[in-house]
C-alpha cells in the first residue's frame, strides 16, 4: 500500500517461515497511501580499487578427505536443495554464491582469502553426522590442508549459520579461533559460556532462519497483546491444521503495521528484524545482546529502534506512540534504501549481502600470514619447523 518495492528486495527473497508468536505493534494508520519511493538507491560499501586483486580459493567438496561429509553426511544422502531452507540457509547460500563471484580464484598460491565450505547444522539437523562425528570430521579435514597451517587458519573462512555458531565444532576455540567466521549469532553466553564470535577478526551477516522458539519476551508481548487489543496484534500462528496462517498472511499481519516489534529467539537474533524491512515497519529490536551486520556502513539509529528488553511494558506504548509521523516516514523510506543489503545475489550486484560481505572480507586481507608453524628465510621462502619449505609440505599434516 506505500508503493511498489524494488522486484529485488521482496519476502520471497527471504527463507523466513511461520513464527509459533508473530508480534506486530499495530498503530491506526492513514488510509491515504503515502507516496511511491523514489528511484532505487545503491547504498552500502563499495569495493575499492584493491578489491580487483581479491581473490578467494574455495575448497571443491572432493579435494579434501572428510570435506563431502560436512556437506552431505556420513552416507552422502543430504542434498544442498535441503539445506538451503531453514537456519542453515546462508552456509548454502554463501557457498554457491562464491562459486559464481568474480573473485574466485582456482590457483591457491594467488589467493588471499580460502573458504572452507560446510552445511554441518543442516547435516547435523537431518542426522548426517552426530556432533562427536562433525568435531572428529573437522579435525581430519583441517589436518589436510597446508594453507590453513601455513597461516595458522588467518585466512580461512568458515559460515556457521544459527544460534549455536561455531559451537557446532566443539573443538572452535582450538582450531579456528584465528580464522574468520561468519554469523548472525553475535553471542552466545547464554548458554555457551563464551561467545565464539571476535569484534575484531568476524562477520555478522543477514540470517535466513524458521525461528519458532517462544521465549520470555515474547511471553510478556502475548500477554500485552491480550491487555491492549486495540495497539497490539500478537496472532496465535498453529503450523498445521486448517487455521493454519499462511507466509502471505503472515505477511499480511507485518504489512499492517508502523512498528514490527522483534524479540530475541532462542538466542540474540532474530530474523524478524529483516522481514521488518521487507513489509515496510520500523523494527523494534527488544534483544539487548544483539549483534547487527555490516556496522560500518549502516547507521541503524536512522532506520530501526533499540528498546531494553526489560522495559517491555505500557512505557513502550507510549514512546512509540510519542514518534511523529514524518519521522516513522523518514525511517521506512531508509530502510527502504538499505534492505537489498539483506538479499543473498551475487557481488555483481551493486548493493547485495555478498557484495557487502566481499567488502567486509576485503578488510580481512594480510598481506603477510604468520603462525606457529611458519619461518621464513633470507630468500622470502616460507619453511616449517624443520626448515622444509612450504611448496614441500606434505599432509596429512597433524594440528595442536
Amino acid at each position: 500500500m506505500r508503493g511498489p518495492r524494488h522486484p529485488q528486495c521482496t519476502p520471497a527473497h527471504q527463507a523466513g517461515a511461520l513464527l509459533l508468536v508473530a508480534v506486530t505493534f499495530l498503530l491506526t494508520r492513514l488510509l491515504s497511501a503515502p507516496p511511491p519511493p523514489p528511484p532505487f538507491p545503491t547504498p552500502g560499501p563499495r569495493l575499492s580499487a584493491a578489491a580487483d586483486h581479491l581473490r578467494v580459493y574455495v575448497y571443491a567438496e572432493d579435494e579434501v578427505d572428510g570435506l563431502r561429509a560436512l556437506l552431505r553426511g556420513r552416507d552422502g544422502a543430504v542434498s544442498a536443495a535441503t539445506c538451503l531452507k531453514g537456519q542453515w540457509g546462508t552456509q548454502v547460500k554463501i557457498h554457491q554464491l562464491l562459486l559464481r563471484s568474480r573473485y574466485r580464484t582456482l590457483d591457491k598460491d594467488e589467493a588471499n582469502l580460502f573458504f572452507v565450505p560446510s552445511y554441518v547444522k543442516c547435516v547435523r539437523m537431518t542426522g548426517g553426522l552426530t556432533d562427536k562425528e562433525i568435531n572428529q570430521t573437522y579435525v581430519k579435514v583441517l589436518s589436510q590442508m597446508p594453507y590453513f597451517r601455513r597461516s595458522g587458519g588467518r585466512d580461512h573462512i568458515f559460515v556457521f549459520p544459527s544460534g549455536a555458531g561455531a559451537h557446532l565444532f566443539r573443538s572452535w576455540a582450538t582450531f579456528l579461533n584465528r580464522s574468520i567466521i561468519l554469523t548472525p549469532e553475535g553471542d552466545r553466553t547464554d548458554k555457551r559460556g563464551i561467545s565464539a564470535f571476535n569484534t575484531w577478526k568476524d562477520i555478522i551477516i543477514p540470517g535466513n532462519v524458521d525461528d519458532s522458539m517462544g521465549k520470555v519476551g515474547r511471553l510478556k508481548l502475548v500477554e500485552l497483546a491480550k491487555q491492549y487489543p486495540d495497539k497490539l496484534e500478537s496472532p496465535e500462528l498453529k503450523l498445521s491444521g486448517p487455521d493454519k496462517l499462511g507466509r502471505i498472511d503472515y505477511f499480511k499481519h507485518l504489512r499492517n503495521a508502523k512498528f514490527c516489534l522483534a524479540p530475541r529467539g532462542e538466542s540474540s537474533w532474530t530474523l524478524r528484524f529483516y522481514e521488518s524491512f521487507f513489509v515496510e515497519c520500523v523494527p523494534v529490536l527488544l534483544s539487548d545482546e544483539v549483534e547487527l551486520p555490516f556496522q560500518n556502513v549502516i547507521d541503524y539509529t536512522e532506520i530501526s529502534i533499540k528498546w531494553p528488553a526489560s522495559k517491555i511494558g505500557p512505557e513502550l506504548f507510549q514512546y512509540l506512540e510519542s514518534i511523529p509521523e514524518e519521522r516513522i516516514e523518514e525511517m521506512i523510506a531508509r530502510g527502504r534504501e538499505v534492505r537489498c543489503m539483506w538479499v543473498y545475489a551475487l557481488d555483481t550486484e551493486p548493493c547485495s549481502a555478498m557484495t557487502a560481505i566481499m567488502w567486509e572480507l576485503q578488510r580481512k586481507v594480510r598481506r603477510f600470514h604468520q603462525s606457529t608453524e611458519t619461518f621464513w628465510l633470507h630468500n622470502r621462502s616460507i619453511v616449517n619447523r624443520d626448515l622444509v619449505e612450504f611448496r614441500q609440505w606434505r599432509t596429512p599434516v597433524p594440528l595442536p
